[in-house]
């Protein structure tokens, strides 16, 4: 009787919880959109270096007389190999700092809430300002391998928010909408660069290439900020160790928590624990080969792969192609117009769908090989047509049914590892569609344009790639597969003990039984 009565809420006590969690709630929507604005201005800046207005186009020497050419490739003389490699550039720092990040990410979560000396948006502040910074660089660049090394930095400032922002994006999810949730967040991808072909094809005929990377730097500025005095939040998966004093009984399920507003109010551990133990490497090669054990997760990444490198592509030399193909005047504002239409009904129906089918990895896998492959028929036909409306209506189908692939294709890499693992699996899912897919992919379609001189050809050989990434995800229904997400993490026996920064109390310290957490924003 005693123990019914423990568990019994008040009327006041069941006002108070559910304003809580409205709170909760309010403060996971916050912390979406957020992460949503600063994924959308890192694709601006992808869309806007592909433009024609910011990107140009190179000199050229009929009978004679040379033209000078325009924005980045007239102005330093550019083949379209040394083009492509400028648009491929911020991935080699991408590739560098991904891992990097995401193993600081797992080595400070487990101290993050005593500490608060590093925390995960604390290292995407740090990314952010090294990106904004890398931005106006390409601004004031005087040569091909100034702007080119001023890419490669942006890659790094881009590599602590890809690894960090989809496993918070799953954890502050409602359980029905999660893939819906990642859906809206890769939304930004599509529209953040079609947003760049129009911002990039404005901003470099009116006022000159260069000042369309200052602009983007002045978006980004309030974000690096933002990311050095957000408070620690916690990721699923990380247990800090040593907790002090919480409790979690099976007849109420109830977590008890320490609640910290303050860095004041945050107990200091002894400091060598913060040292990165030289275990670190070791940690980090088990971590990479426990992905690589992960069949599921290997195949979803080889049609990652394969899929990048046509996206990839198509989002660098798309406008250049279309103006050739179809002699586009405005080829910015169309291509932007088609994938911000595609990428948003596209991302938004694909994740949507998915949590209708109920999200699980076999129907994941099923939505990627059916959407891939149908896409790929319109977007092949589409380059078939010498009709420029016929071309439209076809491509922005095939648009549509590509985009719908990347909320499920994200779901599958966060679902298929243990929490603990999701920001590398993310990191390295990262670096993998990029080394393998869009690295090399703007370069070799250039190659390939400089021999052959056809856009159509170029265009059509590189949409016939849409069929084997298709064909690889279509093997992973058939592979058995364990969703992972509510695993243990990797301290099960360690009392979990998080930090609920919402404001929900007063600034001070105090104890309150609660379901879950999240983030002051």
């Amino acid at each position: 009787m005693g123990d019914e009565e423990e568990n019994l809420l008040s009327p006041d006590e069941e006002e108070d919880d559910m304003h809580k969690h409205h709170l909760l709630g309010s403060a996971s929507k916050r912390l979406l959109v957020i992460f949503c604005v600063i994924n959308m201005i890192n694709y601006i800046d992808r869309g806007a270096i592909a433009s024609n207005g910011v990107n140009g186009s190179p000199r050229v020497c009929t009978t004679g007389v040379c033209s000078h050419g325009t924005g980045i490739q007239g102005d330093f003389d550019l083949t379209n190999f040394k083009d492509g490699v400028i648009s491929s550039a911020f991935m080699v720092g991408l590739l560098l700092a991904s891992p990097l990040f995401a193993s600081l990410a797992k080595t400070y979560s487990l101290t993050l809430v005593y500490t608060c000396s590093i925390n995960p948006f604390r290292l995407i502040g740090v990314g952010l300002s090294v990106w904004t910074f890398a931005v106006a660089g390409c601004g004031i660049s005087i040569d091909f391998w100034s702007i080119t090394i001023c890419r490669m930095l942006v890659g790094v400032g881009e590599a602590s928010f890809i690894s960090l922002a989809a496993p918070f994006i799953d954890d502050n999810a409602p359980a029905t909408q999660r893939t819906a949730w990642l859906g809206i967040f890769y939304m930004c991808i599509p529209t953040g660069i079609a947003l760049g072909y129009v911002y990039g094809g404005w901003v470099g005929d009116a006022f000159g290439w260069r000042y369309a990377f200052f602009g983007e730097a002045i978006l980004m500025l309030p974000f690096a900020i933002l990311g050095f005095v957000m408070k620690p939040l916690q990721m699923k998966g990380f247990s800090p160790a040593g907790s002090k004093s919480s409790l979690k009984t099976p007849e109420t399920n109830v977590i008890e928590v320490e609640v910290i507003k303050t860095d004041k109010d945050v107990p200091v551990l002894n400091q060598s624990s913060n040292k990165p133990s030289s275990s670190g490497l070791v940690r980090f090669w088990e971590d990479i080969k426990a992905l690589l054990l992960e069949k599921i997760y290997v195949v979803n990444v080889l049609g990652y792969i394969a899929y990048n490198f046509v996206i990839g592509a198509y989002s660098y030399w798309g406008p250049k192609a279309g103006y050739s193909i179809y002699h586009m005047n405005n080829a910015d504002m169309l291509f932007g117009g088609i994938t911000i239409v595609g990428g948003i009904v596209g991302t938004l129906a694909g994740g949507f769908i998915l949590d209708r089918m109920n999200s699980t990895i076999p129907n994941a896998f099923k939505l990627l090989s059916t959407a891939t492959f149908f896409g790929a028929v319109f977007c092949f036909s589409a380059f078939c047509f010498k009709n420029l409306y016929a071309f439209i209506v076809f491509f922005l189908i095939g648009e549509i049914l590509v985009f719908a692939t990347q909320g499920p294709v994200n779901f599958v890499c966060l679902h298929t590892v243990k929490p603990s693992l999701r920001p590398l699996s993310m990191a390295m899912s990262t670096v993998s569609i990029h080394v393998f897919g869009d690295v090399p992919s703007s370069p070799l379609v250039g190659v390939i344009q400089d021999n052959i001189n056809n856009w159509r050809t170029s265009a059509l050989i590189l949409t016939s790639i849409l069929f084997l990434a298709s064909g690889i995800w279509f093997i992973g229904i058939f592979l058995h597969g364990v969703d992972r997400y509510n695993e243990d993490s990797e301290h099960p026996d360690t009392s979990v003990e998080r930090s609920n920064t919402t404001p929900l109390l007063d600034d001070k310290t105090a104890k309150t039984p609660v379901a879950s957490t999240s983030a002051e924003l």
